[in-house]
């Protein structure tokens, strides 16, 4: 495992240390590791970062990477561990795919350009795409494995996006929830993505895979309602309308996490995203409920404040913007004033 000390890395390590498995993890130190694997030192961005790799002589069954930033990282490293490796996991996102992203589009769908193995640091989409044919070049087609992952929650979260709504929920009082209230949302917890994951090793699958949950996995009402119940809060969800969110200058996916307007052009690549070919090999998802209740659960063990990745921006709503919205909606708990909008 290539880092494996925070959120889906650390969930592989985990899931792979549950199914008894010998995992070595090469990181930074700037995060213990889980008990129970062999601990490596090394730095991928610093000249020699792998020598602690290179020196072990060691040969494995496969390599997980989740490397998001120069693709020169993954080149390196793959290069480094071709012939000891027998798979090259890496697991990328589907932002790799040329926007407009089609409906409901599979793993054919057209590609960014512009990327490559060996270049540094450019934007997201190009970095893991580069990333993604960094491991293809060193294991080829056939022995590499490439997660298109789409959002990822759960215990471990670094991006903040279930911690926020977890969080400002727990705060109780009136809460701004973005209609409609029956609007299906897609996402992967990182466990059940580590379980199929280290299933497809076991199958030695290769090739591109996009990993989400199926479509109208949760929907956001059932998500929100949820993050009420499990934290105990006295918090009143008053759904409003997109456009009254929209028209005050709200921005979907960042300031209010998950949520995508069901007639933004976004929502349909990012909340109806065609996951048949996982699903046909093994991926399951356990129930959002669960989701959200694990997360609070680690939330409140470490104190409350999620970690936070330095490469991604804050997300969440400023208070002073949800008090003026709420004003101006004049949203009533438990309802919403979105009947007959688009995506009903």
């Amino acid at each position: 495992m290539l880092g494996g000390t925070e959120f889906v890395g650390r969930s592989v390590v985990e899931a792979a240390l549950d199914r008894g498995w010998e995992v070595t993890v090469l990181h930074r130190g700037r995060h213990e590791p889980p008990a129970g694997v062999r601990s490596l030192r090394g730095d991928r961005t610093a000249a020699g970062g792998l020598a602690a790799l290179a020196g072990t002589g060691d040969t494995w069954d496969a390599v997980v990477d989740t490397w998001s930033a120069a693709p020169r990282a993954v080149r390196d490293a793959a290069r480094l561990l071709r012939g000891r490796a027998g798979r090259y996991v890496y697991v990328s996102s589907r932002s790799v795919y040329a926007w407009p992203w089609p409906a409901r589009a599979a793993e054919d769908a057209r590609l960014v350009e512009g990327a490559s193995a060996g270049a540094g640091p450019t934007d997201y989409a190009r970095d893991k795409r580069g990333g993604e044919l960094a491991a293809v070049e060193s294991f080829g087609t056939d022995g590499s494995l490439l997660v298109r992952a789409g959002l990822i929650l759960g215990p471990y979260e670094n991006v903040g996006r279930l911690p926020w709504w977890l969080t400002r929920i727990a705060r109780g009082g009136p809460v701004l929830a973005p209609g409609p209230r029956d609007l299906a949302v897609q996402f992967i917890d990182a466990r059940d993505l580590a379980d199929w994951l280290l299933g497809a090793v076991r199958q030695e699958l290769s090739g591109p895979y996009d990993l989400i949950g199926p479509p109208g996995h949760t929907t956001m009402g059932e998500l929100l309602d949820t993050c009420v119940r499990i934290t105990g809060a006295d918090a009143e969800l008053r759904w409003t309308d997109p456009r009254v969110i929209l028209d005050a200058g709200v921005e979907p996916w960042t300031h209010l996490p998950v949520w995508v307007p069901p007639d933004d052009e976004l929502y349909a690549p990012v909340h109806r995203t065609d996951v048949s070919r996982a699903l046909a090999t093994g991926l399951v998802c356990r129930p959002a409920a669960e989701t959200v209740a694990d997360t609070w659960e680690w939330l409140t063990r470490i104190g409350g404040a999620a970690p936070q990745r330095p490469d991604r921006a804050g997300v969440g709503l400023a208070p002073e913007v949800e008090a003026k919205l709420l004003a101006a909606a004049g949203g009533v708990p438990g309802t919403t004033s979105q009947e007959g909008a688009p995506g009903q």
